[in-house]
């Protein structure tokens, strides 16, 4: 098995595995291969992917805003859990932000997705519960209503 650095050109692999992983949720424009190359491009080194063979396992993404960095979309392909390799891709990216003298990282995970809950407590994540995420589609229909 080989964990190394996301590349462009292992999109459509990424996006097979992520299609196979329950409850996992694909966003039409960010998780394009434009999506995803452009972030993999504004990031580059972070983005981490494991491979067994010929085959993409595990998928990671990470970038930061040069304060925190940030874990995306991580996933091991079912049949290979409990086997190390998420803590290791996770591992691989710790490193990499730290070479971008980042030291703190963040994570959303559903509320529901139960088992990637329980690999972050496992691994020593904090969950937080004294903050609450928003988010905001930006469109041209949202941000003009918003600016009404």
């Amino acid at each position: 098995m080989e964990i190394r650095e996301m590349r462009p050109g292992d999109y459509e692999n990424v996006k097979a595995l992520w299609q196979t992983i329950h409850g996992f949720a694909i966003r039409s424009i960010d998780d394009s291969y434009e999506g995803v190359k452009k972030f993999i491009v504004r990031n580059p080194g972070l983005s981490t992917v494991a491979i067994d063979g010929s085959e993409i396992i595990g998928a990671i993404l990470c970038g930061h805003d040069g304060r925190r960095g940030t874990l995306y979309h991580v996933c091991v392909r079912e049949d290979h859990r409990k086997r190390g390799i998420g803590k290791a891709m996770v591992v691989r990216c710790m490193e990499e932000l730290q070479k971008e003298g980042i030291n703190k990282v963040a994570l959303i995970a559903f509320t529901t997705n139960d088992v990637g809950n329980a690999f972050w407590k496992e691994i020593g994540w904090t969950e937080r519960e004294d903050l609450n995420y928003y988010d905001f589609t930006l469109n041209t229909e949202n941000i003009v209503r918003f600016n009404k």
